[in-house]
C-alpha cells in the first residue's frame, strides 16, 4: 500500500462528519491542511500571511478564511479559499477527512480539512493575501528539536506550541505557532501514527474527548 492511501485510510477514522451538528451557532471558518508525498515522506504546505491584511499580518497559516454564504459546508470553504489565495483548483485535491474545530481568539469556530494534492502543485499566491507559501515535512511536527511550548497561555487547554522552521529552497525562517501549529500536530501525531516528543495534552489515539472538552470549554465562554 502507498504512503498516500495509507495516510489517508488511517485518517478517515478520524473524520468528524455531523458530531459537532449540537454546537450553538458560531461563525465559522474553515483551513485546508494540503498534504502531499516527497521521496516517499508526507509533507504539507504553508502560507505566509501578507503583511497589509488586518487579521493576523504577516503569520504563517493554512489556506482558509470565514465561510461566505454561498458555501455549502466547511470543505467548500476550505478549497474555495485555497484557490482563491494559492490558485489550488478545487478539484485537484482529494478530500480526506474534516478535523475536531477548535474556537480561535476571535470567536471563529475553525474547522480543518485535510487532502492530498499531487507533489507537482505550483502555488500561484495571491500577493494580495498571501506572501509566501513553502512546504514543510510532517514529522517535523512531532519533534523536540525546533519547538517550544508556554502554558496556561490565552486560557487554552494544554501549551500554547510554536516551531521555528527553516525552509531550505529559500533559507527563509517562520515561526509557526498558535492554532495553525496545533492543527499541524494533531496531523502530524494521528497521520504518522506517531508520539509527539513534547506534551500536547490529548491522546492521539483518541483526541476526540480532548477536543470536545476543549470546545465546550471555549463555548462557556463567549
Amino acid at each position: 500500500m502507498n504512503v498516500q492511501k495509507k495516510t489517508a485510510d488511517i485518517l478517515k477514522q478520524y473524520d468528524v462528519g455531523t458530531k459537532f451538528s449540537y454546537l450553538p451557532v458560531l461563525p465559522k471558518a474553515s483551513v485546508l491542511i494540503p498534504l502531499f508525498v516527497r521521496s516517499g515522506e508526507l509533507h504539507t504546505l504553508m502560507t505566509l500571511r501578507s503583511t497589509r491584511l488586518k487579521t493576523s499580518p504577516g503569520e504563517v497559516c493554512f489556506p482558509g478564511g470565514k465561510r461566505d454564504p454561498g458555501d455549502r459546508d466547511d470543505v467548500d470553504t476550505a478549497l474555495r479559499e485555497a484557490e482563491e489565495e494559492i490558485g489550488l483548483p478545487a478539484d485537484e485535491v482529494q478530500v480526506v477527512c474534516t478535523l475536531f474545530p477548535i474556537i480561535n481568539k476571535s470567536g471563529l469556530l475553525v474547522t480543518p480539512v485535510v487532502g492530498f494534492i499531487d507533489e507537482s502543485f505550483c502555488p500561484s499566491p495571491n500577493p494580495a493575501e498571501v506572501s509566501a507559501v513553502f512546504a514543510v515535512p510532517l514529522d517535523f511536527f512531532t519533534s523536540e528539536k525546533d519547538h517550544y511550548a508556554a502554558h496556561g497561555a490565552g486560557g487554552m487547554m494544554g501549551p500554547l506550541h510554536s516551531f521555528y522552521f527553516v525552509d531550505p529552497d529559500s533559507g527563509s525562517r517562520y515561526q509557526i505557532w498558535g492554532l495553525t501549529a496545533m492543527f499541524a500536530i494533531l496531523v502530524a501525531a494521528l497521520a504518522l501514527r506517531k508520539k509527539t516528543e513534547f506534551d500536547v495534552g490529548f491522546d492521539s489515539e483518541d483526541p476526540f474527548s480532548f477536543f470536545q472538552q476543549s470546545l465546550h470549554r471555549r463555548i462557556s465562554k463567549l
